[in-house]
């Protein structure tokens, strides 16, 4: 790795807690592989998020990446959005272009690269997710952007519903892609939708952390899936969530978050250096820090 010195530029993870982050052990080792005089440190913020970001013009950082709730606190900090971004109303990506601060998403269409990268194809495909928080509206945009025949969206009918349902208006809009929002307890209705899916994609939390058996929908639904139906969860610790199990056990091909985080980070490193990322080199590094057990 280059020693770091006068010009090594400082690229950053914002988030509150920021500390389990994986994205420097991701990024350094792409600036290595690269030779890239470059370090990504990440940084735990829980006051003035405001400061944080004019410190990233102040100081110079080539760019960061950000964890919720920063990923919409930076919307009105920013001077530039992608149309992904704009579209979605969160930003995981920021550029600092000589002072000038561009914020994009790289979520969603990380989670249909990595689906790509193993031969799975999106255009033409029908589609039912799961939520429609930050990473969810970013998959609905992107599997949009890439030619979904149809897609279907189970949320909570709770305050922000409206406000959902007219982000997925403009998506439409934007796409000429059909998009439905349906109430997450409307059971009737997700039996109807995943009889003819080739996609079921979970982008809530619920799965996540050790010795939780919760599933984001029936059992019965799960189990009653076509084998052809292919079953995603963005969830990623543990590295099968009991969602994916059943869905496995039902003989449904399977997909944890470990691609999606890696080919979202790819993509932000292709933008801030034109690079590719070594894809190979990060995944097995990665996959030994969560998976394999430390001695």
């Amino acid at each position: 790795m280059i020693a770091i010195d006068g010009h090594t530029k400082l690229y950053g993870f914002f988030a509150h807690p920021a500390h389990h982050s994986l994205s420097p052990l991701m990024y350094n080792l792409s600036f290595q592989a690269h030779e890239i005089n470059a370090r990504y440190l990440a940084f735990d913020l829980s006051n003035d998020f405001s400061q944080a970001i004019a410190a990233v013009r102040t100081l110079g950082l080539g760019g960061i990446n950000l964890s919720m709730p920063y990923k919409l606190k930076v919307l009105p900090l920013l001077d530039e959005l992608s149309t992904t971004a704009e579209l979605v109303g969160a930003v995981n990506t920021v550029v600092n272009d000589h002072g000038r601060l561009r914020g994009e998403n790289t979520d969603g269409k990380g989670l249909i690269l990595a689906l790509q990268a193993d031969g799975r194809k999106i255009a033409g495909k029908q589609i039912v997710i799961l939520g429609a928080g930050g990473a969810g509206m970013s998959i609905i945009a992107a599997a949009a952007f890439a030619g979904a025949a149809k897609i279907t969206v189970f949320k909570r009918q709770n305050q922000t519903f409206t406000q959902v349902a007219q982000c997925l208006n403009q998506i439409e809009k934007v796409t000429q892609v059909a998009l439905e929002l349906c109430d997450y307890a409307d059971e009737t209705a997700m039996a109807q939708a995943l009889a003819t899916t080739d996609y079921l994609i979970n982008t809530t939390n619920i799965g996540m952390g050790q010795g939780n058996n919760e599933l984001p929908v029936p059992a019965k639904l799960i189990t009653s899936l076509a084998a052809n139906v292919v079953v995603t969860d963005i969830i990623y610790f543990p590295q099968e969530t009991a969602f994916l199990k059943l869905a496995r056990q039902n003989g449904n091909p399977t997909y944890n978050g470990l691609g999606m985080l890696i080919y979202q980070g790819a993509l932000a490193f292709q933008i801030w250096t034109a690079k590719q990322m070594p894809i190979k080199t990060v995944t097995t590094a990665l996959e030994q820090a969560l998976y394999q057990p430390q001695n």
